[in-house]
């Protein structure tokens, strides 16, 4: 299993909390780059797509809810 499928693995089975890293490492798998953000808020980027602002609960989790946010934003719950 390559890298990018294990993180895809982590983050479609929707644990109640995800490391931020690991979100982070996902978004940049799929060409995204952090922005940057004031406070707990990091939005990341990428040309031609719209940003994604991703809360993150003490600088280091993010929950549930914007994890299934981020599987309809890229497709992951379509990818086998």
């Amino acid at each position: 299993m390559t890298r990018r499928e294990k993180l895809i693995a982590r983050i479609r089975a929707r644990p109640p909390e995800a490391d931020f890293e690991d979100v982070r490492s996902l978004l940049e798998e799929f060409g995204y780059r952090d922005r940057g953000g004031k406070g707990s808020h990091h939005v990341f980027v990428k040309d031609g797509a719209p940003p994604i602002t991703v809360p993150t609960v003490s600088g280091r989790r993010v929950k549930r809810h914007y994890l299934d946010k981020l599987c309809e934003l890229l497709g992951l719950d379509e990818e086998e």
